[in-house]
């Protein structure tokens, strides 16, 4: 486990960033926002034609939905209620269990 130290006594703003890759980063920031350098030269921007992370070719299930349009939770629960009656259903089937 590793821990993060200071200098002084309060640490350092930073800024969370995702980059089009999904990867997340942190930033240090000064008080106005703007990043700082970090004396390294920045990598160049490449044009990616996917916009949404969740939607990348090696993402095979996940979608990313609107605010409001998420599954409920009720759906889970009969799925699992009905999937389990399904297995002690074929399960009765079975002879010399009990």
């Amino acid at each position: 486990m590793t821990t993060q130290h200071t200098n002084g006594s309060k640490a350092a703003p930073t800024k969370i960033v995702t980059t089009p890759t999904g990867r997340i980063m942190r930033i240090n920031v000064d008080e106005a926002g703007v990043p700082l350098p970090t004396g390294t030269p920045a990598p160049p921007v490449v044009k990616t034609a996917v916009a949404d992370p969740a939607r990348r070719a090696d993402v095979l299930f996940r979608k990313r939905l609107d605010e409001g349009h998420e599954v409920s939770s009720w759906w889970m629960i009969g799925a699992f209620v009905v999937t389990s009656g399904l297995v002690i259903l074929l399960l009765s089937g079975v002879p010399g269990v009990a």
